[in-house]
Parts: C-alpha cells; structure tokens; sequence
C-alpha cells in the first residue's frame, strides 16, 4: 500500500488498551514497521490508569530512540506535535522523504488525526472500530489528497463488523453527497484488472496491424504511435490503480470478491512484466522521435514525463541470451536443419523487442557476422556482453572519424564525450572553447561546403562548428 515505503498509514482503533495491545503486537510481529501511538495522556478511556500511563512510557520511549528525542509524558503535547510534522511532511520534516529511516510508517490512533488532520503523504486508513455519518465522513477525508500517479486515490480499510460499516458509510454518503456519490467510490481491483487486459490488447492489435511483430520497434505511421502514446498512459493509470489495491508482478491470477453477486472472480493476466517493460521502452523512444515540420516546433506526441523515466535497464536478459545459445548450438551442430536453425534464430530475433532500436542494431550486425564467419563467439559472453562492444567500438570509430573529418584534437573530443555533458555545463571551464581552437577552419569550411552545396563565409563556418559540436557531444555521437 505505501508504494515501498513513500506514504504512511493511520490505524484507527476504539480504546486505548486496544491501541497499546496492538503497538506492542506490531513491534513483535513487525519489527521493522516504524510505529508510534497516539491517544489523549489525560483520558481514561475504558483502561486502567496504570497499563496507560505503561503503555505511554514506552511508546515515547521508543519514539525517542529511533528518533533521537528527549520527549516525556509532561512533554507529550510536543511529542505529539513533532509526530504530525513528521507524519505530514511539514516545518522540519519538510524533507524527510529523501532520509526514510526518519519517516513514520504507521500511526495507531484513538480519537486523535481522524478530524482536522491533512496530509498528501498519508494514502491508507485501517480502521478498528465503528463510525456513523459525519465521523465517517471527517475520517475518510484523511486520505483523499491526491498525489501524483503513485496516490491515485485513498484507501479504507475497516475491520470491525464490515458489513455493518458499509451500511454505515452508504447511508454517511447519501446524506453528505446529496444522494449523487458520483466519483467517491473507485473501481475495485478485478475491474482495474480487467482495464489493464483490455488496454494491452488493443495495443497488441495497433502493432499487429501496423506491421510490427512483438513490439519490436514502434510504428512509422506518426498517428499510430500517437494512439499507442494515449493508450499506454491509459494503461499505466489503471496499472497504478491496481497496485494500491494489491496488484503485483508476481502474481498472474487474481480471485477477486464481486460483493454484487456475493462470489469471486477470477481474472487472469494477459501480459507480464517484460512484456510491459518492453512496452515501456517503446514508449521512451517516442521521446526521440523527431517533429512534423507541420507542428509548428511543438511537441510531436503528447508524453507524460514519469513515464518516459521508467527504468527499462532491469528487463531479463536470461531469455535472450538462452535463446543466443541455442541458436549458437544449431549453427555449429552438424546435420541441424536449416528449419531448425531459421526457427531458433525468430525465436532469438523476438526476444530483441527488449532492446532499444540503436541495441537491437547491432545486435543484428553481429549475428550477421557470425553467420559470415567473421565473428566467432567466446565461450562464457552472453548476446549482451556483445552488443555493449559492438556499440563501444562504432562509438569510438564515430568519434575518430568526426576528428578527422574536422582536424581537432581527437584526445579532447573524447574526454569530453565521456564526461556526460549536457547543454547547460558543456562549456563549463571553457572545454568547449579549448576544443573549438583545434578545429582546422579549412576542413570544417569544406565540410559544410559540400554537405549544403553553398559558399559560406567563415563566421558562418565557425556558428555551424559550434552547433555540430554540442550537439554531437551531448547526444552522444552520431555518423558524420
């Protein structure tokens, strides 16, 4: 539910001997949640002063020593207020997402947070205990302050007579909502489930349909792979719905209850992580696509950000490089048949769909140059230890030939290349200055010559040099 940890927790429970049983069950059971306990220190409330006053001790006790505080029971109006700042990400706490070890996982409350609190970081409210009309209300809002794609909505869990409470909560939104609920309830997890099947289909059907066999590149048709920008944010949007409510890649077949029909249903995956993950690496390369000179410099699709930072480098490679192996095992197996060997290299060609377009390249490349003979493999490199020196080595010949091309120091290009620069900081120290006096003018004045077919006057030169330069070295190279 919290998303590893980035949101937090309330648990609501109906008496403060319940609370303090439940703390002590926690730290017991579950070590390394970070708990603490909230309840008025000067109430009474159905336990004896004694198993309080007890229970209170040790839980600012151990909210010191995690925390590195001096609270006591006098000073529990300020143990208080440092635990809401703390839960709520606010004053000093107003960072503590980038230090978790400081964070608070779960809060066990009784009659405390659940009015007047608010807070973007906590997604959860478990509750033990019974609550009627504008107390369920008050108490729900806790969670409902939305949160990016990771907090699409809150989540209520009750556990005392539920059957009750959701005769309860019904009967609290027809009097509060004017008896128009609409938009309070979210679709339950077989049916973001479902959504997620559906979406995957059409996507698989828009590729099919384009041409493009297991997602192995994205569609030419630019409207194509617009459809396919819309359709996979949609599926992410039901996908991080699906996770608040349990969905995980380790899991392919959900027995969900339909409270309607008072059974369960059974929803199968149609796709696993790597197919998403493939999915997704296609969806990153839209971000490369050049723009329709019709567009007018704007954007060519419209792509969430978060998306395109998804990290597509933990794909599994084990298939691929078994896949590289049989087919490596057929090519030298006298008498393999050339059906055999021609299926065992589609299989390995399908699994190609994980890697990006510049990957599955050279990929290519050399299963053609084993094929010619001109490349014999080394026992113990997988298909991925390959393709990285494919790609290091026509790097390093791009970054000779632009040299050459231009007459400039070779050795400083190529520091430069591997400093990662951006645009902001490549001319940090005056590097790119330095460079640019090692151009030779009359090389770089042919080159451009030729390349536009016009005479061009040397500062004109010298604003071209400049500009293949950065660009160059900020994408990384590239054949000139």
């Amino acid at each position: 539910m919290s998303h590893n940890g980035k949101f937090h927790a309330i648990f609501a429970t109906s008496s403060i001997p319940e609370a303090i049983e439940y703390y002590r069950m926690m730290k017991i059971t579950m070590p390394e949640l970070k708990t603490s306990c909230l309840f008025d220190p000067n109430i009474d409330n159905n336990g004896g002063a004694i198993y309080k006053e007890d229970g209170l001790v040790e839980i600012i006790e151990d909210y010191n020593k995690r925390y590195g505080q001096d609270f006591t029971i006098h000073t529990h109006a300020r143990f208080k207020k440092d635990l809401s700042l703390r839960l709520a990400h606010k004053e000093q706490y107003k960072r503590i997402e980038r230090t978790p070890d400081q964070q608070l996982d779960l809060l066990i409350v009784v009659d405390q947070m659940l009015t007047g609190f608010d807070s973007k970081w906590v997604n959860t409210l478990y509750m033990d205990k019974m609550l009627e009309y504008e107390n369920i209300i008050q108490a729900f809002s806790r969670t409902n302050r939305l949160f990016g794609p990771d907090k699409p909505f809150g989540v209520i869990r009750y556990y005392r007579k539920p059957h009750t409470m959701e005769q309860n909560v019904l009967k609290a939104v027809k009097l509060y909502s004017g008896d128009r609920p609409i938009g309070l309830f979210v679709d339950r997890l077989a049916r973001n489930l479902e959504k997620m099947n559906e979406v995957y289909g059409d996507i698989a059907e828009l590729f099919t349909s384009a041409g493009v066999p297991d997602f192995e590149k994205l569609p030419q048709d630019r409207s194509v792979c617009a459809k396919f920008a819309k359709l996979f944010r949609a599926l992410n949007d039901y996908m991080e719905a699906a996770r608040v409510q349990g969905f995980t890649w380790n899991q392919s077949v959900y027995h969900c209850p339909d409270d309607a029909a008072d059974e369960t249903i059974d929803v199968e995956m149609l796709f696993d992580e790597s197919a998403y993950l493939i999915l997704a690496q296609r969806y990153k390369e839209l971000s490369a696509e050049p723009s329709d000179p019709s567009d007018d410099g704007d954007a060519p699709y419209d792509l969430v950000g978060y998306l395109t930072e998804i990290d597509t480098g933990v794909i599994d490679s084990n298939y691929m490089n078994s896949r590289f192996d049989k087919y490596l095992k057929l090519l030298n197996q006298a008498g393999a048949s050339g059906e055999s060997i021609e299926q065992a290299k589609a299989e390995l060609h399908k699994s190609f769909a994980s890697l990006t377009q510049e990957e599955q390249k050279f990929a290519n490349i050399f299963l053609h140059d084993i094929e010619r003979g001109d490349a014999t493999p080394e026992p113990g490199k997988t298909l991925r230890d390959y393709i990285t020196e494919y790609q290091c080595r026509a790097k390093n010949d791009q970054i000779h030939r632009f040299a050459v091309v231009f007459g400039l120091d070779e050795e400083k290009l190529r520091n430069m290349m591997g400093l990662g620069l951006t645009k902001t900081n490549i001319n940090e120290f005056g590097r790119l200055d330095e460079l640019k006096k090692s151009v030779d003018k009359a090389k770089a004045k042919a080159y451009f010559e030729k390349k536009e077919g016009v005479k061009l006057i040397p500062p004109k030169v010298n604003q071209k040099v400049d500009s293949l330069l950065r660009e160059f070295i900020v994408t990384g190279g590239f054949e000139v």
